[in-house]
C-alpha cells in the first residue's frame, strides 16, 4: 500500500483559499453581502497568523464565520425589529418628496455600511491574539540565532539559544529535542572544539575548548517537540557566538543538515521555510548548495526580496552569519551568495 504525503497550505494558499472561497460562503451562510461587510487581505492575512496553527482552513473558516456573526447581529440591530416599525417607516418613506430619493438608499445601507474588519476591529471580536509573532523575541545579544523548522502547519523560524557557565564540560540540551536533534548539537559541538582556533575563539595552548565550561543549548516552546538534522548550522552558528562573544546577524535565518567534517548537507521544506522566513522579515537565507534547485517552487515575489546564500561547509556558513565573517577562517571555494535570479 502506497502512502501519500500531502502537506499543509501555506500562509499565503490560505489567503487567496479565503479571499475566494471561504469570505464569501460565510457572507451567504449569515444572510451578509459585500456591501454590508468587508474583510480586507490584512485582516485575513492577521487572523491566520494570530487566531490560527493548522494544515489546513477549518479554524480560519471558523474565525471568518465569527468575524460574520459579530457584524449581521449589528446588521440586524440596524433594521426595524417589529412588523409595526416597518409599517411606519414604510408609511413616512411613502409620503417623501420625489426629490428626497436619496433617503431611500440611506434606509437600505445605513450610514456605517459596509463594515470594514480592520485590526482592532478583529481584535474587538476575537479577542486577544492566540500566537504572536516570535521575532518580538529576538534578542542582540551573543548566543541567539534563528533556524528554520519545517512543521506540519507549513514552515516556522526557530530561535535556537545558549549560554556558558563554569563547570566541567557537560552539554546540557532542552526543549525536547528528540534523537537526531540531540546528535546535531554534539556534531555542532565537537566542530566548533576542532575548529576553535579558525573560529578566533581564545583558549590557551593545550587546552579544551570544554575544560572548566558547561554549555547549555535551548529551543524555545518546550511544549513541542522538536527533531530533525536541519537545525544542525543554527547551533553551530550559536556556539561560535558564544564563545566569541558575537552576535549572529539580525537579518539572516539558517537551515541544513551538518557532518563532523563541517559539510552542509541537503534538507526538505526549502519552499515552507523560506516562506516562514519572507515572513518574519528575514533578509537573507543561508540553505545547502545542493538545495538550490528546490528555490525553483519558490513563489517569484518571494525571491525578489530574500537573499539566498548557498553553502557546501559550515565555514560559508559562518562567513554569512556574522557581519564582517572570519577572516582566520579558510573561503571555502564553492560558497555562493547571490540574490535568486529564478
Amino acid at each position: 500500500m502506497e502512502v501519500i504525503h500531502v502537506p499543509g497550505y501555506t500562509q499565503e494558499e490560505k489567503i487567496e483559499i479565503a479571499m475566494h472561497h471561504l469570505i464569501s460562503k460565510q457572507l451567504k451562510e449569515h444572510g451578509l453581502t459585500a456591501e454590508q461587510l468587508q474583510i480586507p487581505q490584512d485582516t485575513v492575512k492577521l487572523t491566520i497568523s494570530r487566531y490560527t496553527r493548522e494544515a489546513g482552513v477549518r479554524k480560519l473558516e471558523r474565525k471568518l464565520g465569527a468575524i460574520c456573526r459579530a457584524v449581521a447581529v449589528k446588521v440586524a440591530e440596524s433594521h426595524p425589529k417589529t412588523v409595526q416599525d416597518s409599517e411606519e417607516k414604510k408609511d413616512l418613506l411613502q409620503i417623501k418628496e420625489p426629490d428626497q430619493g436619496n433617503d431611500v438608499l440611506e434606509m437600505s445601507h445605513p450610514p456605517d455600511m459596509p463594515i470594514v474588519i480592520d485590526e482592532l476591529a478583529l481584535k474587538d471580536i476575537l479577542g486577544p491574539p492566540i500566537y504572536e509573532s516570535e521575532m518580538s523575541e529576538r534578542l542582540s545579544q551573543p548566543g541567539v540565532a534563528v533556524g528554520l523548522a519545517w512543521t506540519a502547519m507549513g514552515g516556522e523560524i526557530m530561535f535556537v539559544e545558549a549560554t556558558r557557565m563554569d563547570g566541567d564540560g557537560r552539554l546540557t540540551l532542552t526543549g525536547q529535542l528528540g534523537d537526531v536533534m540531540k546528535e546535531s548539537a554534539r556534531l555542532a559541538l565537537n566542530w566548533v572544539r576542532s575548529h576553535a582556533v579558525q573560529c578566533g575563539i581564545e583558549t590557551k595552548p593545550g587546552t579544551d575548548l570544554m575544560e572548566n565550561t558547561d554549555i547549555h543549548v535551548h529551543f524555545p516552546a518546550g511544549a513541542v517537540g522538536k527533531d530533525g538534522p536541519s537545525a544542525g548550522v543554527t547551533i553551530v552558528a550559536v556556539l561560535v557566538s558564544i564563545f566569541t562573544g558575537r552576535c549572529v546577524r539580525s537579518d539572516v535565518a539558517m537551515t541544513g543538515e551538518l557532518t563532523l567534517r563541517g559539510l552542509v548537507l541537503p534538507v526538505g521544506g526549502i519552499k515552507e521555510k523560506v516562506l516562514a522566513a519572507h515572513r518574519a522579515g528575514i533578509k537573507k537565507v543561508i540553505i545547502p548548495k545542493r538545495n538550490e534547485k528546490d528555490l525553483v517552487e519558490v513563489p517569484q515575489n518571494i525571491q525578489k526580496d530574500i537573499e539566498f546564500s548557498l553553502a557546501k561547509r559550515l565555514e560559508d556558513v559562518l562567513q554569512q552569519a556574522f557581519e564582517g565573517g572570519f577572516p582566520s577562517l579558510k573561503d571555502a571555494t564553492a560558497t555562493i551568495s547571490q540574490n535568486s535570479k529564478l
